[in-house]
């Protein structure tokens, strides 16, 4: 069973929709206010995130970009609910990580179908992950650039795997450990520059100027083949 959370201040408008997409199969959870709207989301690890961007305590869109920022929450589908209509606020909304757009008033029905569309276009677990030349088999935990065999260590192929299957999405130091390292770790977030580092020197055919794993300046990290350094 699907679970949806729905972020919406409307009491009437909040009802009608639990009411229908529980109707339709989906489980249903979700608050009328954005406080405590992303830590309700690791809770609950919803499948698919209904958030309405004028709240009354909070804005919709600083807690999108909160969702894309957790490493954990990162590839959720966000679809936004809400009155601003214009063509630059449905740019804005979508640039920030929303993967769609409905402007109210909407038909319940168009909405559900639009929710069944995000888990049609989720896709099955991929079991090889390829990029720049790069090959990670999930399954047989091999690596291999260009189709030579690379050895990495065990905490190298999850950092890799981790950052591979989420292409263009700015990690932090902190975000890294969590996901890479676990809570109940006993190291700095400097760890990870040097398994960076380590990655760079086997994957990038010169770790000085990197093409698969970039700095950002002041946060992290992304992986994004061929995209110059982000400064």
């Amino acid at each position: 069973m699907k679970k949806i959370l729905l972020i919406e201040d409307d009491a009437d408008l909040f009802s009608l929709l639990k009411y229908n997409l529980e109707k339709e199969g989906f489980a249903m959870a979700g608050l009328q206010t954005g406080k405590g709207a992303i830590e309700l989301c690791r809770q609950v690890r919803p499948d698919l995130i209904l958030l309405d961007i004028m709240l009354p305590d909070s804005d919709g869109l600083d807690i999108c970009k909160g969702i894309r920022r957790d490493p954990d929450l990162a590839a959720t589908p966000i679809i936004f609910l809400t009155a601003r209509a214009s063509e630059t606020d449905r740019i804005v909304g979508l640039e920030l990580g929303a993967n769609d757009y409905v402007v109210k008033p909407f038909f319940v029905r168009e909405l559900i179908a639009r929710i069944k569309l995000q888990f049609r276009n989720q896709a099955t677990p991929v079991r090889v992950l390829e990029a720049g030349g790069l090959e990670l088999d999930t399954t047989s935990r091999q690596v291999r650039l260009n189709g030579t065999p690379l050895q990495l260590t065990a905490t190298e192929f999850r950092l890799l795997e981790f950052l591979m299957s989420r292409p263009g999405v700015v990690f932090s130091r902190e975000q890294l450990l969590n996901a890479v390292w676990g809570q109940d770790r006993a190291i700095t977030d400097r760890a990870v520059d040097v398994y960076v580092l380590r990655l760079r020197q086997k994957i990038e055919q010169d770790p000085a100027a990197p093409s698969l794993i970039h700095s950002v300046r002041g946060f992290g990290y992304t992986f994004e083949p061929r995209r110059a350094m982000v400064v």
